[in-house]
């Protein structure tokens, strides 16, 4: 099985999204010693974002090519995500413009678009400095899970799973408890045998 591990974090070692994908992919990985883990940094390693060029056909696309390889190679892929101004980090934006590709990970059909990734398992390590939990009045503003939610469906993936860390900013002791009840939920994971 191969594993590719994103992180999205701008935060470096302060990042809690950071720290909890960091924890998933050490708990998957002791369930499976083999399991491959190709670890993809997009704030130190930053991605360009898409021009017009990189949509025309005849497109050279190596860094898109590169990046869409790792991603089609993985069984599983553990993503950490900050939420930045109600919404996923411009260097996260930039990876997810790399793999939704039509032909590749989904098509347009005469019946609409089908999803072509559908051996995925997702996992989602999404920080946030509010509480965006459905309930809570902030709720309504969560848009890095969501647009997660619906562009991973919309490109076939049906396993996805979401750790969260909510209310990091509100004070210490809530950033503590948040941080330990999601890590609570990574020792709950299981790597299952195939997607």
């Amino acid at each position: 099985m191969k594993l590719l591990h994103i992180d999205s974090s701008i935060l470096g070692d302060e990042s809690v999204s950071r720290v909890l994908a960091a924890a998933i992919v050490q708990r998957l990985k002791k369930q499976n010693p083999a399991l491959e883990v190709v670890h993809r940094d997009l704030v130190t390693r930053p991605l360009p974002h898409l021009t017009a060029d990189d949509l025309l056909p005849a497109a050279p696309a190596v860094t898109g090519e590169g990046v869409l390889s790792e991603f089609l190679a993985a069984d599983v892929i553990v993503i950490g995500v900050a939420l930045y101004n109600l919404g996923v980090s411009s260097q996260l934006k930039a990876w997810i413009d790399r793999i939704v590709v039509p032909g590749r990970t989904f098509r347009y059909t005469p019946h609409g678009p089908e999803g072509l990734s559908r051996n995925k398992r997702v996992i989602l390590a999404v920080a946030r400095g509010g509480n965006y939990r459905t309930g809570n009045s902030l709720a309504p503003g969560e848009h890095a899970e969501a647009y997660l939610r619906s562009i991973f469906g919309f490109i076939g993936v049906t396993k996805l799973e979401v750790i969260a860390a909510d209310g990091l900013a509100i004070s210490e002791a809530q950033k503590e408890s948040s941080r330990q009840a999601a890590m609570n939920a990574i020792s709950t994971l299981e790597i299952c045998c195939k997607v």
